[in-house]
């Protein structure tokens, strides 16, 4: 049994080689993540990596779909979300841009870079951003506003946080917490109440005191 374990053990497990990827993938870009760089950070042997993937592109593809499964499936979720009303459906959104955990910033500007230089990836990205978009367009639909006006209003949101992204956008929490009122009125017409705005602020409270 301790032999056993100890074999696993040197050669790791493929979510600890796929997490040593994306560390590597959001530091450096897609050219840092090689398979001996990889071995050296996990302190594990070069051959041991095939032994969960058949070579590099497989470990890329998965990071694809890390990427694809966090960033653009907790978009749409956030999007399909019940809430009574635009404002709330707004805030629900904006988790999104509050909580890493939920969409990846950093993931998503390193597979955006990786896009330009990859044509498998850039189709990946177009197909993810026409996703993205018609979730959010369904959203607004969803709550009465005409097809030509939903579409422009769900382009100029998504493509509003893009920029951000692009940008790398630094403000603080707290700043960017008080600015997510007047964000909601701008992307969808409709002022959060005191009490949408308090209930979003208390479940992102962690965040401002960590």
């Amino acid at each position: 049994m301790e032999s056993t374990r100890s074999e696993r053990g040197w050669r790791g497990t493929p979510d600890i080689w796929l997490d040593a990827a994306y560390q590597m993938l959001v530091e450096g870009g897609v050219e840092a993540v090689k398979v001996m760089p990889l071995a050296e950070r996990l302190g594990l042997s070069r051959t041991s990596f095939y032994w969960h993937f058949a070579d590099r592109d497989a470990l890329l593809a998965r990071l694809v779909d890390r990427w694809r499964a966090q960033n653009t499936g907790t978009l749409v979720a956030r999007c399909e979300a019940p809430a009574r009303t635009i404002a709330e459906a707004m805030l629900n959104l904006i988790d999104c841009w509050v909580d890493p955990a939920l969409f990846d910033s950093r993931l998503e500007f390193a597979m955006r870079t990786w896009s330009m230089t990859d044509l498998s990836v850039e189709t990946a990205m177009i197909l993810s951003d026409s996703q993205r978009i018609a979730a959010l367009t369904d959203l607004f639909l969803r709550f009465g506003y005409p097809a030509t006006e939903a579409d422009t209003r769900a382009r100029a949101l998504y493509l509003t946080q893009v920029g951000y992204i692009a940008l790398r956008s630094q403000e603080s929490f707290e700043v960017r917490m008080g600015r997510i009122p007047a964000y909601v009125l701008t992307f969808c017409g409709v002022a959060p109440t005191d009490a949408e705005v308090a209930a979003f602020r208390a479940r992102h409270a962690v965040k401002s005191v960590g």
